[in-house]
């Protein structure tokens, strides 16, 4: 129970239906137009300099924006996981080949509706007084419509997705007389430095469009 005059804590997770997946099933979802944290980086997770000082950019940015809103507008919210965007010249790069040395993507973290790009601008000022933040001035707010998607929930490491994407891609968008149209995301309901991988839940998603 919230006790009197406590702010009650909104968890996008819960209110956006496309954020619950299900394993071993590929559900064909309308996803709402969401703003987001967004970072552009270029080469393999695992290994790119880039990517970690995105993450370590990313975060301090989004709990400071979770502060001001809950202490300056009166809304508190859960801070959402991380998720990513993820394509490449050549798509089997993710399928088949895996060569993450060729993968381009965006980092996101999703925020409220309620939340600006003012608000955004005050938050960036808390975290670089801070410090600690190295690519604190590339995150942008960003819009995503993505609309019509299939998705999935994938349950073990992330070098496991290969042949689920390439059942997605090749089987079952096309059998749903669908075709791809943006980019591959990804949405990492577990901490990777916290779970052992075969625990990890990743939902993966991807936009599409009715054949005409």
């Amino acid at each position: 129970m919230t006790s009197a005059g406590a702010t009650a804590k909104t968890d996008l997770k819960k209110q956006i239906a496309a954020y619950t997946a299900r394993r071993g099933r590929f559900d064909v979802v309308e996803v709402p137009p969401l703003t987001y944290l967004a970072v552009d980086g270029h080469g393999d997770p695992n290994t790119a300099p880039e990517y970690t000082a995105s993450v370590s950019s990313l975060y301090p940015l989004a709990y400071a924006l979770k502060f001001l809103s809950k202490t300056e507008l009166g809304r508190d919210y859960t801070v959402m996981p991380l998720e990513g965007l993820w394509w490449s010249s050549d798509m089997e790069s993710f399928t088949s080949a895996r060569d993450k040395s060729r993968w381009d993507w965006t980092l996101l973290v999703l925020v409220p509706d309620w939340l600006d790009a003012e608000h955004v601008e005050t938050a960036r000022a808390t975290v670089a007084r801070k410090g600690g933040a190295p690519r604190l001035d590339d995150i942008r707010l960003a819009r995503l419509d993505e609309g019509l998607c299939v998705q999935t929930l994938h349950v073990g490491p992330y070098d496991a997705e290969g042949p689920v994407l390439a059942e997605m891609h090749d089987e079952v968008i096309p059998g749903h007389g669908l075709h791809r149209t943006g980019k591959h995301h990804e949405i990492y309901l577990g901490d990777a430095r916290r779970t052992a991988p075969e625990k990890l839940r990743t939902i993966l998603r991807q936009p599409v469009t009715r054949a005409s």
